[in-house]
């Protein structure tokens, strides 16, 4: 039986802050009052958790299973080195997914109520797509993450769902410029995925990963991380004038600073391993976008 701190290395804590800075930001402009004393949002914290875990153990199954991850450098995989047996990750994967939907269910009914039948099941169909989003993505012959459209996924789930979905848990309602957040977080978590396939560009090629990085090549994916960060801090500027009333609103701009450093490393990399440390540094940086945008908007 695999030891506990492999599963914990299996459901790669690293990735969650960036995971829930989408309901940071969705609770904080839908929230009336502090969003740390409301039970919606750690709810859909816990959910967003849930979900991004089950991801993580896909990912680590999908890819030991056909081998991509057999000769890969950086982080260990769980599968490909043997620790945990496929058997072990599928149940683990079941309990996981078991557990995340009940607790999106206990979210549903927080936010809805009895009565609100039509809501209710909108939002458990859409924990139900969370879910196979997160097997999908490398598990299975038609797995969307072979054929290059992980980056679309994680601009869906982690910007528009995230920060929409959480908004509309608090207000039941929606507004246009609030696609201007949800697209700076969208954003900010693909150049993440996008540094994290640079890194894994040569092995993903070997195995017929086609990300997006292998269709594009490097030079091409560098402007295209150029583009996803730049873009990004764009629209979190622009949704801040519009609702302007004092300077410390751009206070989030702090968090900016580490990401365009990224930028340069990005430019000057020839190698492509180095980047594995660039991943928490934006990943971290996202995070406290979050919390200052959240704060200060």
């Amino acid at each position: 039986m695999p030891k506990f701190k492999n599963w914990i290395s299996a459901a790669r804590l690293r990735t969650l802050p960036l995971s829930v800075s989408g309901i940071i930001v969705g609770s904080a402009l839908g929230s009336d009052k502090p969003i740390w004393q409301t039970s919606i949002f750690w709810l859909a914290i816990l959910t967003t958790i849930g979900f991004q875990v089950l991801s993580n153990f896909a990912n680590d199954y999908g890819d030991g299973i056909k081998g991509t991850d057999d000769n890969r450098e950086g982080e260990k995989r769980l599968i490909a080195s043997g620790v945990i047996s496929p058997k072990q990750m599928k149940r683990a994967m079941a309990i996981t997914a078991l557990i995340t939907l009940t607790i999106a269910i206990l979210l549903i009914y927080q936010s809805f109520g009895s009565d609100d039948f039509m809501h209710s099941l909108l939002f458990f169909g859409l924990g139900i797509v969370s879910i196979v989003a997160a097997l999908k993505y490398t598990i299975g012959n038609n797995a969307y993450g072979y054929y290059g459209f992980g980056d679309l996924f994680v601009f869906l789930f982690f910007g528009l769902l995230s920060v929409l979905g959480s908004y509309y848990l608090f207000t039941h309602q929606l507004q246009w410029d609030l696609l201007l957040p949800a697209s700076t977080i969208g954003l900010l978590s693909m150049t993440v995925l996008n540094l994290n396939n640079m890194r894994d560009i040569e092995n993903d090629a070997k195995n017929n990963k086609n990300t997006l990085v292998v269709s594009l090549g490097t030079k091409k994916s560098k402007i295209y991380h150029y583009f996803l960060m730049l873009i990004a801090l764009f629209l979190a500027v622009a949704f801040t004038l519009f609702h302007y009333n004092s300077p410390k609103q751009f206070i989030f701009l702090v968090a900016f600073i580490p990401l365009l450093l990224n930028l340069i490393t990005v430019f000057n990399n020839k190698t492509p391993i180095l980047l594995d440390g660039e991943l928490k540094k934006v990943a971290l940086s996202t995070f406290l976008f979050s919390i200052l945008f959240g704060l200060f908007i």
